[in-house]
């Protein structure tokens, strides 16, 4: 079922996607002191009722620090992805860790998603319960409790598909002793992962080792082989050729395994790559595929680019190397105050590790909302050198005019680590106006 946009504000008002509980049924939820920076005196009401006021993010009574979410850098950046990959051809299941927000899920699906990407057991069963109706699991599934919820969650809905890697012949025998012990009526999909080169991350090593691992699958009668996939951010010494050459191994694995007639019959076969950093290069050689004796699903799986960032990637993205291809926007700003000017040279902001993301970069300070009279300046001579548990430590150079009580806007650097620190988060029109919130489930 679709999605409804209120095109003015940008919020969703109703968001079923065929569940018993629909993203709509977020806004029901209640506002209270679970959730960070949201306005004392709105305690009481629920998160609709709230989103309906239609607060000021600087004049109706958020507290600091608070993290904003552009309203307009969002919906931009669904709207690229989307063209992008009609353009090459690509189907796309967005991976979901980097937001866990069942309403931006909605979003990318209504914008040509195919599904969304999961990385754990605990993400899929949120996507169900949101009604995700296609799931590619990027890792292999060997937790005998998890699988026994993925069989019942198949035998209850013909609609459901799952896929998700093998990359070891003893992964495989954990499956199907998983799933038979579950009585699982339904087979799970997999594809087999190859790695991306000896000392990166997980998948098969070799081209032989993923044929013993395709014939393990053929074994069992509670899997299916419907295709090949791995991560090219992992490749050693990333570039564009080498990330190439490994795109095109992973390609001839694939024609392999046709010829050989090891892909389940009567499916499309899956071959899937595609991280936040390389998409153009996936493009490319997905696009020299060959024909197979079946529909080739070219699935792409970036997820940062649903709010960008202002550091890791918007170093990374590749879209630096075709920009007539368009160009992400960032859409976070954390805001916090300053509380504390200790000398001409430092000051001190009251978010923290607790609220920023630091895991690659420091926030950068972008600009600064008067205290006093709410004007609005760039950051200039102004700095983040550090971060405590609740405090921003800033350098401010000679003439930089920052004093006790003013706002500092930051870009944050990594989506996944900015996400996750906020159960609900403002969607901010770029005028200050808060359209809706946008709830995690980390």
């Amino acid at each position: 079922m679709g999605v409804a946009y209120d095109a003015t504000t940008t919020s969703i008002e109703e968001a079923p996607l065929g569940a018993d509980r629909p993203v709509s049924g977020l806004a029901d939820e209640p506002v209270d002191h679970r959730f960070k920076a949201l306005p004392p005196d709105a305690e009481g009401l629920t998160v609709g009722a709230l989103a309906a006021e239609r607060r000021n993010l600087f004049a109706g009574g958020f507290t600091t620090p608070v993290l904003a979410l552009s309203a307009e850098s969002v919906e931009h950046n669904l709207a690229l992805l989307e063209t992008y990959a009609e353009r090459h051809g690509l189907a796309f299941a967005p991976h979901g860790k980097t937001s866990m927000s069942p309403q931006l899920f909605a979003r990318q699906l209504e914008h040509g998603a195919w599904g969304i990407t999961a990385a754990v057991p605990h993400q899929a069963r949120v996507y169900r319960a949101y009604g995700i109706r296609r799931i590619f699991l990027a890792n292999e599934l060997v937790d005998a409790a998890a699988l026994r919820w993925l069989a019942a969650e198949l035998d209850s809905d013909p609609e459901f598909r799952f896929v998700c890697y093998v990359d070891s012949v003893r992964g495989v025998e954990l499956m199907d002793e998983a799933l038979r012990a579950a009585g699982a009526s339904r087979p799970v999909g997999v594809v087999v992962e190859l790695g991306a080169g000896e000392g990166a991350r997980t998948g098969v090593r070799t081209e032989d080792g993923c044929a013993a691992v395709a014939d393990a699958v053929a074994a069992t009668g509670t899997l299916r082989l419907v295709g090949v996939a791995g991560y090219e951010g992992e490749v050693p010494e990333a570039s564009g050729e080498r990330v190439r050459d490994w795109l095109r191994r992973l390609v001839a694995l694939a024609v392999d395994f046709d010829r050989a007639g090891r892909f389940a019959a009567g499916e499309e076969i899956v071959i899937s790559a595609g991280g936040s950093a390389w998409f153009d290069a996936v493009a490319d050689v997905f696009a020299q595929i060959p024909e197979l004796s079946a529909p080739v699903l070219k699935l792409l799986r970036s997820g940062a680019y649903v709010s960008h960032d202002d550091g890791h990637y918007r170093h990374l993205t590749p879209f630096n190397r075709v920009p007539e291809e368009g160009e992400l926007q960032p859409a976070f700003r954390l805001w916090a105050q300053v509380v504390s000017r200790p000398s001409a040279e430092q000051a001190f902001l009251n978010a923290g590790k607790r609220d920023a993301a630091y895991d690659l970069d420091l926030p950068e300070a972008q600009v600064v909302r008067s205290g006093r009279d709410g004007t609005v300046r760039p950051a200039t001579g102004v700095s983040v050198t550090g971060l405590s548990d609740q405090h921003t430590w800033v350098r401010t150079e000679p003439g930089a005019e920052l004093e006790v009580g003013d706002w500092v806007g930051m870009g944050l650097s990594h989506p996944c680590t900015s996400f996750d620190k906020w159960q609900l988060i403002p969607l901010v029109a770029a005028d200050g106006t808060v359209t809706d919130y946008i709830r995690t489930f980390f």
